[in-house]
């Protein structure tokens, strides 16, 4: 099952396309069982639309229209395990059940959106409130309305470190360019601290393609443990679970949050900083193309 990954925009690449398309011709043709194609999933035009969430399930019906949810904006203020673990909003499309009753409880959106919660010396504005007008909620209920948001994704992120596809969220944290909250007061529950746990390397299934070099202490920082563990990677000895680029893009594994909201899949050096093999020497650059057995 061959993945082909080229990146446009340059006359070389025109060049090398009607090659690729020879070696996996030659690939299909010499490999026994049936061929599959597995790409990586562009990610939106726009890194300002990238993790965007259209929440629709109710809000068409009742009125006020689609709800946008922006990830770029909330990433750049709290952990993802605030509001994945302590909040509870659900890891799939659809599974949270968010409706303006329940934001008027206190819960989903409303935790944090009760028109009395300081951030940054500031009332978080209410959501869903009986009292809000209707510019208030345009704010959250803006598909399709010009003008509306508060916030701009470009005029946000200007001083924030950009990478291979927009804003490089770890860079901007080690460089104190963000400050992440991970707590919530009434909410969240006071824990013990993790223990510092080592980077370590997997290593890739593939003889060309260099160790995964993942940053534990980065993702238990960001995610805390609960989070990918044990729904997502189960908690076994290493290389027990057999995870591969094909899981991965079907949304499991890394998968669950890569390609979604976390770098996109494609971003091949993030994972795999020194790259395939044939990349000595060009630390930090993702190749042109690659050809995935």
């Amino acid at each position: 099952m061959p993945m082909c990954w080229t990146r446009r925009g340059t006359k070389r690449n025109e060049r090398r396309r009607p090659f690729l398309a020879l070696l996996c011709a030659v690939f299909f043709l010499t490999v026994p069982g049936p061929g599959q194609i597995y790409l990586p999933p562009p990610p939106a035009e726009q890194p300002s639309d990238y993790g965007k969430v259209i929440l629709n399930s109710h809000s068409s019906t009742a009125g006020p229209g689609p709800v946008v949810f922006d990830h770029w904006l909330h990433r750049a203020k709290f952990t993802c395990r605030l509001c994945h673990v302590d909040i509870g909003f659900a890891m799939q499309a659809n599974a949270t059940g968010v409706k303006a009753g329940t934001n008027r409880q206190g819960f989903h959106c409303g935790a944090c959106h009760d028109g009395k919660r300081l951030f940054e010396g500031r009332p978080i504005f209410a959501a869903c409130s009986d009292d809000s007008k209707g510019k208030e909620c345009d704010r959250c209920h803006s598909l399709g309305k010009w003008g509306v948001r508060k916030y701009n994704y470009d005029a946000f992120t200007a001083k924030l470190p950009k990478g291979f596809y927009g804003v490089d969220w770890m860079a901007a944290e080690n460089k104190r360019k963000i400050k992440l909250v991970d707590s919530l007061e009434g909410i969240s529950v006071k824990r013990v601290p993790i223990q510092a746990r080592e980077d370590f390397t997997i290593k890739a299934r593939l003889p060309w393609v260099h160790p995964i070099l993942f940053s534990h202490e980065q993702h238990s920082a960001w995610n805390g443990c609960e989070l990918c563990h044990p729904e997502i990677f189960p908690t076994a000895r290493k290389e027990t679970v057999q995870f591969s680029m094909f899981l991965n893009i079907e949304g499991r594994y890394c998968g669950a949050c890569h390609g979604k909201v976390a770098f996109p899949l494609n971003n091949c050096c993030a994972c795999h900083p020194l790259g395939p093999f044939w990349m000595a020497g060009k630390l930090g650059k993702t190749p042109d193309w690659v050809l995935f057995p």
